[in-house]
C-alpha cells in the first residue's frame, strides 16, 4: 500500500519524513517529495512546485524553524517553492545553480552555493552533499550521514527510469555519477517521486547495467546502416516501451548518441531531423 499522500507528513526514520507534493504526472509519479530532517535545526530539502498548498503543509509540519532550504537541482517540480518557503522563514538559500536556462526555475538563487562533499550539520544529522551530475549539470544527492539514506532528487527514481535531456543532460555524466554513488556507505534511497526504496546498491548497479545494454542496442541498430536518423531509431531502440512513451525516450536516446560521440564510438552529420548517425 503506497504511503505517498499529499499534504500528509510521513515519518520514514527517526531523523526523516517526507510530504509528497499534489502534482502527480507521468514524470513526477505521485508527485514530488519534500523531505524534512531535524527538530530544532531544520533542513527542507526539495519543497517542490509553487503550490500553496504544499508551501502551507511544509510550514504546518514545522512552523518558521527552517534554517536551511535546499533543492537538489531545479527544475520546475523541485525548487519553486524555496523562495516563499525561504522568505517567510529567513532560512539558507542551498543549492547550485545551472549552466543553461533549459527548463530550469530561474527563481532559485542560493545563499550557499553547494560543492561536492560539503556537509549541512543540523542537530540530530549530518547531510552531506554528493555532485551528481547527468540528469542535469547541476544536480545534487545528499546522503544522511547517520542513517545512510541517500535524498537522490531526479538521479535514481522508484518505478521509472530518469530521462536525460540534452545539452543539459549528459549520459556519460549520469551512469558516472552512478558509479559514485556506489561508493558510498548506503542503506535506502529516498527518491524525490516514488517511495522509499531498500537495497540501493543492487538498484543502482541495475540502473548501470541497464543504460549500458540501452547502449549496446543503441550500437546494434547503428551498425545495421550507413546512416539512420534519431526518429527512425527510436521505435527499433526502444521496441520494449509503449509507444506513447517514445517522445520522452528520443530525448534519452539522444543522450546515448551523445555518449557514443564523445567517446569516439559514434558520428553524425546533418542537423535538426535531417542528422544521420553512424558507427565508426
Amino acid at each position: 500500500m503506497s504511503t505517498l499522500a499529499h499534504g500528509k507528513v510521513v515519518r520514514l526514520s527517526d531523523r526523516l519524513r517526507r510530504i509528497t507534493a499534489p502534482n502527480p504526472g507521468p514524470m513526477t509519479d505521485e508527485g514530488t517529495n519534500t523531505y524534512i530532517l531535524g527538530v530544532d535545526k531544520v533542513a527542507v530539502v526539495d519543497p517542490g512546485p509553487l503550490e500553496q498548498s504544499h508551501i502551507d503543509a511544509i510550514l504546518d509540519a514545522v512552523g518558521d524553524n527552517i534554517d536551511w532550504v535546499v533543492a537538489t537541482h531545479t527544475h520546475p517540480d523541485h525548487s519553486p517553492a524555496v523562495a516563499p518557503i525561504a522568505l517567510a522563514t529567513g532560512a539558507q538559500v542551498v543549492g547550485m545553480l545551472p549552466e543553461d536556462t533549459m527548463f530550469q526555475d530561474r527563481t532559485f538563487q542560493p545563499h550557499w552555493h553547494m560543492q561536492h562533499d560539503e556537509v549541512i550539520t543540523g542537530d540530530n544529522f549530518n547531510l552531506r552533499a554528493i555532485h551528481t551530475p547527468g540528469h542535469v549539470s547541476n544536480h545534487l544527492c545528499f546522503l544522511l550521514e547517520e542513517e545512510g539514506i541517500l535524498l537522490a532528487g531526479d538521479h535514481i527514481m522508484n518505478g521509472s527510469t530518469v530521462v536525460i535531456v540534452p545539452p543539459s543532460g549528459d549520459m556519460k555524466a549520469y551512469i558516472e555519477s552512478l558509479q559514485l554513488l556506489s561508493t558510498y556507505p548506503l542503506k535506502k534511497i529516498g527518491p524525490a517521486h516514488g517511495e522509499l526504496m531498500d537495497f540501493p546498491l543492487d538498484t543502482i548497479n541495475w540502473l548501470i547495467e541497464h543504460r549500458l545494454g540501452r547502449e549496446e542496442k543503441v550500437i546494434e541498430k547503428l551498425s545495421t546502416r550507413a546512416g539512420i536518423a534519431l526518429l527512425d531509431l527510436v521505435p527499433v531502440v526502444y521496441d520494449d516501451v509503449d509507444p506513447s512513451l517514445h517522445s520522452f525516450a528520443q530525448l534519452s536516446l539522444l543522450a546515448h548518441l551523445i555518449k557514443l560521440e564523445q567517446e569516439q564510438r559514434a558520428s553524425s552529420h546533418g542537423e535538426g531531423d535531417h542528422q544521420q548517425w553512424q558507427i565508426l
